[in-house]
């Protein structure tokens, strides 16, 4: 790490500096999404207002303690990433990117065989967290599981990444996926759901809704926000003291929390910040056998619930979507920071108890990771 360097020297370090991928710049204390800012700043975006002028931008949008001297270092791009996956979000999809990107770029892409085991004992939680802290760097680690805090156990806490989507959609698919599988074919969901009895298999949506089955219910709806809450158990529980964990980690610990719904911005964001890891992941995407792809990995048999049903359930998932829409909101604003062209429409006023548009989400590959993808990755390789 080179020595911190400060005022205009600092400000001389910045018009000399030409990689995005080389440097980023950290200011002691700032949040990660201010970081963000920093990665624009070193990257020449703000360069041109001059070194006044970019630190007035930078208190304006983050806020600076004027009685601190501003700091900055000059750190290594991060070198170790996680990926903390919220599944039926698009993952999938990501995860077959990051392994033609890993080839390419040449970092370290771990994965885990373990699909079902979000929630860890502390025992649990500093076996993993040592097991991803010793992996070759650079690194990028991805499984579905609650955020971890590296920190508490003495770790360095890595940079996170993630995408959610909207809730009732997700949980609509994975209701449907769990039951009936995708385009290989109603046997596919045998192997997920061997266990699964036949009533159970074909209950209709809305008896499961309107009758509140477990499945249909809390705690099982409170799903996406775990994920950013953490291990502990009240973020298990539906309420305000998780919501605003999670409101918290995501300011505090998240890089990106993208949106699946506008994916190829997410991967537009994720190019320009962590370019190590994600260079040209947009160019991949758009592959025309890619898009086919996805156009073939639909859930099959889903149906849409009657609009009682959809009522109730955004009633259950209040918290859900009151997160759903802060990260929303968040990322547009991200978006709009950093020049997005994309139409960015603004919200209508909804109601307290708003009924979402189920099934408009483009349905990505979806999450389960299997030992049939090799012939997918070969695509990219002719």
């Amino acid at each position: 790490m080179k020595s911190a360097k400060s005022g205009v020297a600092a400000a001389h370090a910045l018009d000399s500096w030409h990689s995005p991928s080389q440097l980023s710049v950290s200011r002691v204390g700032t949040g990660v999404w201010c970081k963000r800012l920093e990665l624009e700043i070193i990257a020449g975006r703000w360069v041109g207002c001059g070194w006044s002028g970019l630190m007035l931008s930078k208190c304006h949008l983050c806020g600076c303690d004027q009685t601190v001297p501003f700091v900055l270092q000059v750190l290594p791009f991060p070198s170790q990433v996680v990926y903390n996956r919220v599944g039926k979000c698009g993952s999938r999809t990501v995860v077959l990117l990051l392994r033609i990107l890993s080839e390419k770029h040449g970092f370290n892409l771990v994965t885990s065989d373990i699909h079902n085991k979000t929630r860890l004992t502390k025992n649990e939680q500093m076996e993993l967290i040592k097991n991803i802290s010793t992996a070759e760097q650079p690194y990028l680690f991805t499984r579905h599981v609650h955020f971890l805090n590296f920190s508490r156990f003495g770790g360095d806490q890595p940079v996170y990444i993630n995408i959610i989507r909207d809730p009732v959609n997700r949980f609509l698919s994975n209701y449907f996926f769990r039951r009936f599988g995708d385009w290989r074919g109603e046997q596919n969901h045998m192997i997920r759901t061997p266990s699964m009895r036949q009533e159970e298999r074909y209950l209709d949506i809305n008896v499961c809704i309107l009758e509140n089955y477990p499945e249909c219910s809390n705690p099982r709806l409170f799903y996406i926000i775990p994920y950013f809450c953490g291990q502990h158990p009240r973020c298990r529980e539906p309420g305000e003291w998780a919501l605003e964990r999670a409101k918290l980690n995501v300011n505090e610990n998240f890089l990106l929390v993208g949106i699946l719904e506008e994916l190829e911005d997410v991967l537009l964001l994720l190019e320009r910040f962590l370019p190590h890891y994600f260079k040209d992941v947009l160019s991949i995407y758009k592959n025309p056998e890619h898009r086919k792809l996805g156009n073939l990995t639909v859930t099959v048999k889903k149906t849409v619930p009657s609009p009682e049903a959809i009522q109730i359930l955004y009633q259950r998932m209040r918290y859900e979507y009151e997160f759903y829409y802060y990260v929303k909101e968040q990322f547009h604003l991200l978006k709009r920071k950093f020049g997005l062209k994309s139409l960015i429409r603004k919200p209508r006023p909804r109601p307290e108890f708003f009924i979402p548009s189920p099934l408009e989400t483009e349905e990505p590959i979806d999450d389960e990771e299997e030992d049939d993808e090799k012939w997918l990755e070969d695509i990219y390789k002719r």
